[in-house]
Order: structure tokens, then C-alpha cells, then sequence
């Protein structure tokens, strides 16, 4: 959606806010079930000399993982668990494929990676933030939290 004013861009936001799946767990009694994408393109051209740029920054607030022996969840709760679940694998393997630069990078095994494509690979610069819970009760999925923003840290993409 094209947007030329901040008003419009806060609007936008307010509307995927409002659409975002939340629901309670065992685990968290406000838990995302569903990841959220925000990508802003952003181009520009200087007036003197004419040349053009263009930009995208991508923000991604990834729903975190739950072990579904913890989270007791069932039904729709158990779906979109497992859902998280798969694509944040999916975005692991996506991270050591391009770390161990392999031939093949199997973008297209989520919607997740699929459109995470330009940010992982290439000219891109990728900043990842991990929030961490400091309840003793939350020490396995803080630990494989810790894990996956370690081997994160150790790839060198693009």
C-alpha cells in the first residue's frame, strides 16, 4: 500500500495491530500467534543530480517458540503452535544455509523465509533482537531462545 505521510504509515500499523492473532496459553496469558511483518519501501531521488535510491527496511516481530508439553495448547492454539513452530525451523535452516553457503536455499519452505528472502541473502543488513524471559519457569525456552540467536550470530550471510 503506497502511504506519502506519517499519518497514513501509523494507520497502517493500527490495522495490522487490530488484525494480529493473540490468545492465551499456559506459557503467556497475551501470546502472538502469528508473526508480524512490516516492510517500508523507501526511494528517493536527489533533485541535482538526478540520481535515484531506493531502500526496503523490514520489521519483524517473530512469535516465539513454545514446547506444546508446556504451552497446553489444543485445538486452533495447537495449530497455530505448531505453525510458529515449523517456521521458525524453517528459518533456521534458511540462517545455516546461507551461513554454510550452500547451492541451494530453501526459501520457499515458508512464507515466513519466503519473504525474508531479500533480507537474508545479498546486500542486506539483518539486526535480530531476542526477548527473554527471567522467570526460572521459562528457562527451557529462554535457553533454545539463547541457542538460535547464537548460531544466528555466528553466520556471516551475503
Amino acid at each position: 500500500v503506497p502511504v506519502t505521510s506519517e499519518t497514513q504509515v501509523v494507520d497502517l500499523l493500527k490495522k495490522a495491530a487490530k488484525a494480529r492473532a493473540v490468545a492465551a496459553t499456559l506459557c503467556n496469558e497475551r501470546s502472538s500467534r502469528s508473526h508480524s511483518l512490516f516492510r517500508l519501501r523507501i526511494s528517493g531521488q536527489n533533485s541535482k543530480t538526478g540520481e535515484e535510491c531506493e531502500a526496503t527496511l523490514n520489521l519483524i516481530d517473530l512469535a516465539g517458540s513454545e514446547r506444546l508439553t508446556n504451552s497446553g495448547s489444543d485445538g486452533d492454539r495447537l495449530k497455530e503452535t505448531k505453525s510458529i513452530n515449523k517456521s521458525l525451523s524453517n528459518l533456521g535452516i534458511v540462517i545455516m544455509a546461507l551461513a554454510n553457503k550452500e547451492s541451494h536455499i530453501p526459501y520457499r519452505n515458508s512464507k515466513l523465509t519466503y519473504l525474508l528472502q531479500n533480507s537474508l541473502g545479498g546486500n542486506s543488513k539483518t539486526l535480530m533482537f531476542v526477548n527473554i524471559s527471567p522467570n526460572m519457569s521459562s528457562v527451557q525456552e529462554t535457553l533454545c531462545s539463547l541457542r538460535f540467536a547464537t548460531k544466528v550470530n555466528q553466520c556471516q550471510i551475503g
